[in-house]
């Protein structure tokens, strides 16, 4: 188990953690709660050895394996196979081992090399890597392909896969789904929840949370308090103490009912019954946590709109994209005044581009965009830099929007302003470039308020949020009279805020008729529906004209005879395959035996030669039953 006992722990001058005992035990799933700063980042560092206790004790199994995410973007020629399979280092090991065995001879060093490696799990090792790519999201075709070509974001889903891939009794994950959509989610958090480890998360997707834990370590005010139970088990837990403070429950009366008004407001305002359930529930939460929310130091609120045109935007027959590249097709939507949309959808399916072309950031290829009068957008960018100069601090990106944009105001006003969004005192003047993610997302947030926008398109705002500060945005996107179009794989803000969902896939944006739960079964069954899509595409694309009716039947007959066969003959091959696999199993296990006993060197260095040989075959045989089961399974599939 791991133990603090009477700990302190501190970072320069500033004391994290002062005088704190908790005790973690083998196989929990802890989540790692606290404000920014606070000093989650730091226990993680002390767990993983780059920092030590400045007084008290700590201790942890000196036989654990950890494994926790490289935080550098990998750079490396390597396939993406070879990179996440690198991530088991005691299966490095014992390869490097038995080549050097091979080496020297060494009958009695290549016999236990390779029953170590069989112990490693050598003979599934390229499966159980390319489940873990695949899982992230990636391609059967992109298996092979160099790192170097990924782009960043996949790079880091990458460093994730080689994290799981490595066999450990401590697992550390700083923020794991920063860089998943909800598809990559909602695998990884199926992945966690089989995990046989001790887990400790740092996460500010409360869903997520609530998933994989069963316990929450809070650091508040350099103190850890250990909670049973999940994020939301937390959250009431610690809803109940504050309540029981009369002293911060004064304090709190004023919030609390200002929360209650808008929450009656809109659970009242809930017309579509299977996404208005799910918004009402989190509407609930809120109601039930309102001690917690009201103790929060930051909030913030949207101005009221200075008009609502009605309808705010149409889109007809769009083709969105980049260049000559088209991603969605023949588009037609309406925004409506006050509606509140989220936008669903795997990455690289289109959704950032339609929420660009909608905030005028690139043209449409096609179609008409036509805009209410008065529409007045406010944008929040997926890459915060993407509206902010690094080398300007806050107050100089105020100064020049309520130059440019409007409205005017003095300086005074403008660092009153800024310090209603925590920047107070010297950090109006402290650089965009040395900010942190959260810091440059608050100040995105500050400027987007500032200009008084009747329609708010929020393209992953949370990524770099706390929990409280994504508290506080939920609450002010509900209070806010204009119209919202929100992308986020943060399920609970989608919940709380939206009241209606678009699906956009396949070259296409519609409605989405069902909540959140519906669109996570949809996923699971994403990748059967895609394999469908590819057939009929690629079916469509081969039929010059249509046949006649009895032409199609004749021609459906004879699919049907050839799906037939094939599927027939895959089976034969299988067998023959399953065959070939166990002959090959009993020659290694005899091998294996026999290196076990008593030979001549030269004997035993031939045996252990043709043991690999057989391990090479029937890796062979193996990944050979894999692709014709695949092959068989989407005939299957698609009948």
């Amino acid at each position: 188990m791991i133990t603090l006992r009477n700990l302190t722990l501190r970072r320069g001058a500033k004391v994290l953690l002062d005088k704190v005992s908790v005790t973690l035990n083998p196989g929990e799933k802890v989540g790692l709660v606290g404000r920014n700063g606070a000093g989650k980042s730091s226990l993680f560092a002390l767990f993983n050895g780059s920092l030590h206790e400045d007084a008290g004790e700590f201790s942890i199994p000196a036989q654990w394996r950890l494994s926790q995410v490289a935080q550098h973007m990998p750079e490396t020629d390597e396939s993406a196979t070879a990179f996440v399979l690198g991530g088991d280092t005691r299966l490095m090991e014992l390869r490097d081992e038995l080549a050097q065995a091979e080496v020297s001879g060494d009958g009695m060093r290549i016999a236990h090399a390779h029953s170590d490696l069989g112990d490693a799990g050598e003979h599934d090792a390229v499966p159980r890597a390319q489940a873990l790519i695949l899982g992230l999201g990636f391609k059967v075709a992109e298996l092979g392909l160099p790192v170097n070509s990924f782009s960043g974001g996949w790079r880091m889903r990458l460093q994730l896969a080689r994290a799981l891939m490595c066999p450990s009794d401590l697992l550390l994950l700083d923020e794991p789904t920063n860089h998943l959509d909800l598809d990559a989610l909602v695998w990884l958090e199926s992945w966690l929840q089989r995990y046989a480890g001790t887990l400790v998360v740092i996460s500010h997707d409360r869903e997520f949370l609530d998933a994989v834990t069963n316990v929450t370590l809070h650091i508040e005010n350099n103190k850890l308090t250990r909670y049973g139970g999940n994020y939301s088990s937390f959250e009431t837990l610690r809803a109940q103490q504050l309540e029981q403070q009369q002293s911060a429950f004064t304090r709190q009366q004023e919030r609390i009912a200002h929360l209650q008004k808008f929450i009656d407001r809109f659970k009242a305002k809930a017309t579509k019954a299977r996404q208005a359930q799910s918004r009402v529930k989190a509407l609930e939460r809120m109601e039930k946590i309102a001690p917690v929310l009201a103790e929060a130091e930051f909030g913030f609120e949207f101005k009221e709109p200075a008009n609502l045109p009605n309808p705010m935007l149409v889109i007809g027959d769009a083709q969105l994209g980049y260049g000559e590249k088209v991603v969605l097709r023949n588009v037609n939507r309406s925004v409506l005044a006050g509606q509140r949309i989220g936008i669903l959808g795997a990455n690289g399916q289109g959704k950032s581009t339609l929420v660009k072309t909608i905030a005028r950031q690139i043209p449409a290829l096609g179609g008409t965009l036509t805009e209410g009068k008065g529409l007045h957008i406010g944008y929040f960018a997926q890459q915060e830099l993407d509206v902010l100069t690094p080398d300007s601090n806050p107050l100089e990106h105020m100064v020049r929007l309520a130059r440019d944009v409007g409205p005017q105001a003095r300086e005074q006003e403008l660092r009153n302003f800024l310090g209603s969004f925590n920047f107070s005192g010297d950090m109006v003047a402290h650089a965009v470039g040395t900010m942190s993610g959260g810091e440059k997302a608050r100040l995105v947030l500050a400027m987007i308020v500032w200009q008084r926008p009747n329609l708010l398109l929020l393209d992953e705002p949370t990524n770099h949020l706390d929990l409280a500060t994504r508290e506080a945005l939920s609450v002010a996107l509900n209070e806010f009279e204009g119209t919202v179009l929100l992308v986020s794989h943060d399920r609970a803000l989608l919940r709380a805020v939206c009241d209606e969902f678009w699906l956009v896939g396949g070259g296409k944006v519609g409605p989405f008729d069902g909540d959140l739960d519906d669109y996570q079964r949809y996923l699971l069954d994403e990748a059967k529906r895609l394999r469908e899509a590819a057939r009929l595409e690629s079916a469509a694309a081969s039929v010059v004209e249509a046949p006649a009716p009895q032409e199609q039947r004749r021609a459906d007959a004879a699919a049907r005879q050839q799906a037939t066969a094939r599927a027939k003959q895959l089976r034969k091959e299988l067998a023959q395959a399953e065959q070939r696999m166990a002959g090959l199993q009993a020659d290694k296990d005899a091998l294996e035996q026999r290196l076990s006993g008593g030979l001549a060197p030269a004997e035993m260095a031939e045996t252990g030669r043709r043991l690999k040989t057989v391990t090479q075959e029937l890796e062979a045989a193996e990944e050979r039953w894999l692709a014709l089961s695949g092959e068989l399974e989407a005939l299957e599939a698609s009948a």
